[in-house]
């Protein structure tokens, strides 16, 4: 990262280069602006290219290679012997994915003629960022707006104080220097989930531990169902509507107590994965001296957009709550940066989707089954087993199915839910079909290249009016 810039006066100063942050600052240069991004780190990216979505993907995609060459090779008459886990060259390739990433965001930043100051932010008044330098000096800056895309960090819960060692956070369960006999994971959320499944392939004994009575609590309830039997198929355990009250480290080895019900009781590990879900990270901003209001959960409130209770400073991605992605957070920087420029920016919530990266995959975007019969709408439901698609029958990857749902009078496109063989990529092609406000008719007439894995997609439109052709 570039040293604090000479110049200090700016259109724009974004506080945090996260997804948000720095794809706002690119996009806003674009358009014309004089660009400033403060970091507090060393590298840019945030959270999410330094410790969250990049080297966990990283790490599943190696855990994942390794548990195939043991389980699945021999299926596809691929013989190996002596399979062995080299942890240490793992962990050095996640390393190598993520600096060539954030070094990738640094020459993005040049070429776009960002200025990259290192140092904590905090906004001392309307159009005033003063920032404090790794070595304590301080410089402050003006500038015409101001950005808060300061993300978000790990929740703590009582009587789990974060050690760094036996009681983690996921930054600290992305770069473990060995794989733990027993690992204790607090959460069934996404995080959970893939850290679980990614020391679980590595040979971790996997316990999740989780308050509520599912998995993955936000998405549609059937398709977690399932995901859960694939995880258990998988080795992980699951206690649900279970309550971890205090932990324990005695001799490098945790004990945890938990509530379920009207019973107690212990669990031992040699590591806790605390994965309750994240907060927004506002600390030393100056937001209360700004007077920048805040809801009471702590996040940031901001108008249609964007823009805090305070003309002039604005906000953006996790810290303002709603869906915690890096994706939601990537457009919302690009809407803001084009209001700002004069013209129109906007982010269909409806239509950003979310994923797991387990085995299988599971991606979904607009609305589930349980929010529709909340709201009282009358919907269709279409459903296609990849049990039943070519491409995945050819790949050996044939857990999950599509399952779309749609408008009973209109048949427009109300949700798409995906559990499955790369869902990650094709759940696009419903983020799509919402935006346009498509129909399920309108998938089930567009002509997909066969074999494929969104032919399933296709299947289960057709499945809509009940004309599945492979079903």
């Amino acid at each position: 990262m570039a040293e604090n810039a000479s110049d200090t006066s700016y259109d724009l100063i974004i506080i945090g280069s996260g997804p948000g942050g720095y794809v706002m600052a690119i996009r806003a240069a674009q358009l014309g602006m004089k660009v400033a991004c403060v970091e507090k780190d060393p590298t840019l990216g945030g959270t999410c290219l330094n410790w969250g979505c990049i080297p966990s993907k990283t790490l599943l995609d190696s855990s994942e290679h390794f548990h195939l060459a043991k389980t699945r090779f021999a299926h596809h008459g691929i013989k190996v012997a002596g399979v062995e886990l080299d942890l240490p060259t793992m962990m050095k390739r996640k390393d190598e994915v993520v600096s060539g990433l954030t070094k990738g965001v640094a020459f993005l930043f040049k070429k776009n003629k960002i200025a990259s100051i290192r140092g904590t932010g905090e906004i001392t008044a309307v159009g005033q960022v003063s920032v404090t330098a790794p070595d304590g000096s301080k410089s402050s800056l003006t500038t015409k707006n101001i950005v808060i895309a300061t993300g978000s960090a790990s929740v703590q819960i009582p009587g789990f104080a974060f050690d760094g060692k036996n009681i983690i956070t996921s930054t600290e369960a992305i770069a473990l220097p060995a794989v733990p006999k027993r690992l204790v994971i607090i959460g069934a959320g996404v995080i959970g989930l893939e850290l679980g499944s990614v020391w679980r392939r590595l040979g971790s004994e996997v316990t999740v531990l989780e308050f509520l009575d599912r998995i993955a609590p936000a998405m549609d309830r059937e398709m977690t169902s399932l995901l859960q039997r694939s995880l258990e198929k998988l080795g992980l355990k699951f206690q649900f509507t279970t309550a971890a009250t205090s932990a324990k480290v005695t001799d490098n080895e945790v004990t945890i107590d938990f509530k379920q019900g009207d019973k107690t009781g212990q669990i031992k590990a040699d590591v806790v994965l605390v994965a309750v879900g994240r907060r927004p990270f506002t600390t030393g901003l100056g937001l209360e001296k700004a007077g920048v209001k805040l809801s009471p959960r702590g996040f940031v409130e901001v108008d249609a957009h964007y823009q805090t209770n305070v003309p002039g400073i604005y906000a953006i991605g996790d810290v303002i709550g709603g869906l915690m992605l890096a994706h939601k957070a990537e457009d919302e920087g690009v809407a803001l940066a084009e209001l700002l420029a004069g013209h129109a920016g906007h982010v269909n919530y409806n239509a950003v989707p979310g994923v797991i990266y387990t085995d299988p995959e599971l991606a979904s975007v607009g609305k589930t089954e349980e929010e529709l019969k909340a709201a009282g709408v009358q919907y269709k439901v279409g459903k296609f087993p990849f049990a039943a698609n070519g491409r995945a029958k050819a790949m050996d990857s044939t857990e999950g199915l599509v399952k779309i749902l749609a408008d009973a009078a209109t048949d427009r496109l109300l949700g798409m839910h995906i559990l499955g063989p790369r869902a990650s990529d094709i759940i696009t092609e419903g983020a799509v079909a919402i935006e346009f406000g498509a129909s399920a008719e309108d998938l089930a007439r567009s002509v997909h290249a066969h074999p494929t894995l969104p032919e399933a997609i296709k299947e289960a439109a057709m499945a809509v009016a009940g004309r599945a052709i492979h079903a």
